[in-house]
């Protein structure tokens, strides 16, 4: 069985054959950097990170695309909140979602463009749609006419007369139904020149334009979150067909992490920082909680759930030490087992590839305590292989799972550093409660906090 996937657009499970023999190229949203990373967030990087792997161990060459959107309506508003300069409060929120990644065993993207870094290719794209009749400019904006596309909400399932934009004002457009592609440039706003004057971008613009700078016209697999189907992925793939490009061959769709049946979200305030999961649960224990249920079925959050996640992290962990200390480093098998295989196959089925683990564990549990090297050795091989592709392998050199490793030293540092930002600032303020809070949380989590002349300085305590 080769690899099958589900196409959103097409809503059909589908053979997955490359554009392109022996290569694979990928898109995938990634953050929009208003604030810190919740599991919510990074569950999506996990579930691409499954798939690029796995099509890694197939034999592809996997060429994977991860935006930051660095430059939008939420980032300029929060900056102001807090009194901060747009382009520092994205930054440092950038790198707290690497800092995520990182710790949660995500393998670096190929490349990892900014939405800031491309307004050349933004505008080149808006100037083709223009030329083709698909765009307008008005009051300094320009937007897309939507109903010049007759397949407009072929990929959210919707009606064109049902659609709603939800940008707020119409301003002017000439159709309620039609999206923004630039927006004008406001008093004390960051903007860039173009033909249209100064302004910045809209959202769904930069994706298409980077998409197709670094993976061209057409490329394989286009991945992000369900809330993303529409408006987002509904208007980049318009925009980039009536640009007269093929775009994605393949759209993929995570499910959300819930909490009391809702969407997470910083707007809800049911948010799930990383940090602070990291502060009860090792990386290894949070990644197979996000990569254990299948990408497009929902998780309900709580903590019952997560604590059996670990534990049956756990007796993985425990299966493969158990070998190492009795018999030596098992290899990581050549080969992976039929069932696995055929799990991963199926719609990237976790599942049912973790299933395939767990009876390897319990198989080679038996052998274990039977005195059956050669079998104990071969099934710690076997786990190792599988757990390897799943970002989970419990003696991977410097992996997710080596608790004690500079990366996950390192991820810590730089979450505990945003932190640290966060209460330097709200000290600045004259926010001492907020401050406050801060200092204790990071307290609770084992982390002293030191003030001085020269600013906060910060130590693991000894347990």
């Amino acid at each position: 069985m080769s690899l099958r996937l589900l196409d959103s657009a097409t809503r059909e499970q589908r053979a997955f054959t490359p554009l392109r023999a022996g290569a694979v190229s990928m898109y995938v949203c990634g953050a929009t950097v208003q604030g810190l990373p919740h599991i919510g967030h990074v569950r999506s990087g996990l579930n691409y990170d499954v798939l690029r792997r796995w099509l890694a161990r197939s034999g592809y060459d996997v060429t994977l695309v991860r935006n930051v959107t660095d430059i939008d309506d939420k980032i300029l508003r929060k900056a102001q909140a807090a009194g901060r300069p747009w382009w520092e409060w994205a930054a440092t929120h950038e790198r707290a979602f690497t800092a995520a990644y990182d710790a949660l065993g995500c393998l670096p993207p190929s490349v990892e463009p900014r939405a800031t870094g491309h307004i050349t290719q933004m505008v080149e794209l808006v100037e083709r749609l223009i030329e083709r009749g698909h765009a307008y400019a008005a009051g300094g904006d320009v937007y897309f006419a939507v109903r010049t596309l007759p397949d407009y909400g072929a990929l959210s399932g919707q009606r064109v007369d049902d659609v709603h934009q939800g940008e707020g004002e119409d301003g002017a457009k000439r159709d309620a139904l039609d999206f923004t592609l630039w927006k004008a440039a406001k008093p004390g706003e960051p903007s860039w020149p173009t033909p249209w004057g100064n302004g910045r971008p809209g959202w769904h613009l930069e994706c298409s334009a980077m998409a197709t700078a670094y993976l061209g016209p057409e490329f394989d697999i286009h991945g992000g979150g369900l809330d993303l189907v529409f408006p987002h992925h509904e208007n980049e793939r318009a925009q980039s067909h009536a640009a007269g490009d093929g775009f994605a061959r393949f759209w993929l769709h995570n499910a959300w992490v819930t909490m009391g049946g809702e969407k997470m979200s910083k707007s809800l305030g049911n948010t799930l920082a990383i940090e602070n999961l990291l502060e009860r649960v090792r990386p290894a224990e949070l990644r197979y909680y996000l990569v254990g249920p299948h990408y497009r079925s929902a998780i309900e959050y709580s903590d019952a759930a997560l604590d059996e996640a670990v534990a049956a992290y756990r007796r993985i962990e425990s299966f493969v030490h158990r070998v190492r200390e009795r018999h030596g480093l098992p290899e990581v098998a050549a080969e992976l087992p039929g069932a696995f295989t055929a799990a991963l196959d199926d719609d990237l089925g976790t599942p049912l590839a973790l299933g395939t683990v767990h009876t390897l564990v319990r198989e080679g549990n038996t052998a274990l305590d039977a005195g059956d090297v050669t079998g104990a050795l071969r099934a710690a091989s076997a786990v190792r292989a599988t757990t390897e592709v799943l970002g989970l392998d419990p003696l991977a050199a410097g992996g997710v799972a080596e608790e004690s490793g500079d990366a996950a030293r390192q991820a810590l540092g730089t979450l505990v550093e945003t932190m640290l930002e966060r209460r330097r600032a709200a000290r600045a303020e004259r926010d001492f409660a907020t401050a406050d809070r801060l200092r204790d949380e990071l307290l609770a989590a084992g982390i002293a906090v030191e003030d001085g002349a020269d600013g906060s300085t910060w130590t693991l305590k000894d347990n």
